[in-house]
């Protein structure tokens, strides 16, 4: 990114706005050889020839640090949100090292310094950085290494997996950064009536809707039909230490099952993980705000099928006008669903759920006594030694 902005200002002394390929290559060029130089020295004179047309050009360390400071603040907040996925503070770091050769840089390593606290650990070549820990890896994995008892490298889950709920919303499993092997689960369950199979939709990234994610794998579960809220769906995320995810779903009252194995970083590149990090920071406020409705939509819709159904099987248990009371409140929310004012749906669902109350209170009541009058009904038969009716 440095030499792609310092090449960008060389080639605009020129007039070039839309430079071909080999005049760019040549312009990154020069501008690799400039950071490099004044990585070493205050000043530089840059030499070039692009398109033909000569530049030469003096260079202060100052003004190519102003050049390239928005880029170096760029990674604040992706040092930010690595400690906060750690859950540590800068304080908790003992040495930070340098990986790559822009880090020789004297902005890079005072931003370092400044964000961490610390001096950054310079020693070690940035350019061998990857390399050496990659050596140590191996050592590690072979079995024989020394180091055995001191160090500890693991792979992290890039980016969160989960699957697509109701509403299309996106329920996490894993998040990222979670170490691997790894085992996690959650239960669920249905909201619609003899529904008769699962859709499992398993997806990976941070966007809090599944249709911004990237899709991984679907499969079914079927079940048998029972009322809404009954089935317990239990869902398991495994990956494994080669980062094979495993997901399975099971029915736990009738032991239905059903699974799929997914490689969920294939075909990702670091630039595309880092890209769907951005995306998700980008969109998190919006992202937001549409979960809420979505949320506050199922809600309202579960309130109204409830109370439908309780209308259905206990009318007589109305009390006077209650009925019209409750019909014209729900009307009021089914016509906000339709909407997204979110407060509005909120709001007319916690007043029908007040407004119901004593009748929710007196169906409970009454099937509280059937249940005790049944029993005691068994235990007359038991007594008489009668059948049970």
């Amino acid at each position: 990114d440095f030499d792609q902005a310092l090449a960008k200002v060389l080639l605009g002394q020129v007039g070039i706005e839309d430079a071909d390929g080999t005049t760019f290559r040549t312009a990154i060029r020069a501008a690799e050889q400039a950071k490099r130089a004044l990585s070493a020295s205050d000043s530089t004179v840059i030499e070039v020839a692009l398109n033909g047309q000569k530049v030469e050009a003096g260079l202060d360390r100052a003004t190519f640090e102003q050049l390239i400071t928005p880029i170096v603040e760029r990674t604040r907040a992706a040092c930010l949100q690595a400690l906060a996925d750690a859950e540590l503070v800068p304080g908790d770091i003992d040495e930070v090292v340098l990986v790559g050769g822009s880090t020789r840089v004297p902005l890079v390593r005072r931003f370092v310094g400044e964000l961490f606290g610390r001096t950054p650990h310079a020693d070690l070549d940035p350019d061998k950085v990857v390399a050496l820990g990659a050596a140590i890896q191996a050592d590690l994995l072979s079995g024989k290494s020394d180091l055995a008892d001191d160090l500890l490298l693991v792979d992290v889950i890039p980016l969160s997996l989960g699957i697509e709920m109701m509403g299309g919303t996106t329920e996490r499993i894993i998040a990222r950064t979670t170490g691997i092997p790894t085992t996690a689960s959650q239960t669920f369950t249905t909201h619609v009536d003899d529904q008769t199979h699962v859709t499992v939709h398993v997806v990976q990234g941070e966007r809090e809707l599944a249709k911004d994610n990237r899709s991984l794998a679907h499969f079914k579960l079927g079940i048998p039909p029972m009322p809404a809220g009954m089935p317990r769906v239990r869902v398991e995320f495994s990956v494994d230490a080669d980062g094979i995810l495993k997901v399975s779903a099971e029915e736990e009252h009738t032991g239905a099952s059903a699974k799929v194995d997914v490689q969920p970083t294939y075909g990702l590149s670091d630039d595309e993980v880092e890209a769907m990090l951005d995306d998700a920071i980008d969109h998190a406020e919006e992202d937001i705000d549409e979960r809420l409705l979505i949320d506050a939509r199922i809600e309202g819709e579960q309130i109204l099928h409830s109370l439908r159904k309780a209308l259905t099987v206990d009318q007589d248990l109305l009390d006077g006008d209650e009925g019209d009371d409750f019909s014209k409140l729900a009307d009021d929310l089914e016509a906000a669903l339709k909407g997204t004012d979110r407060r509005r749906i909120q709001d007319l669902g916690e007043r029908l759920d007040r407004l119901t109350a004593p009748f929710a209170q007196r169906r409970i009541e009454r099937d509280l006594a059937q249940a005790i009058h049944g029993r005691m009904a068994d235990n007359v038969a038991d007594t008489l030694g009668l059948e049970h009716g």
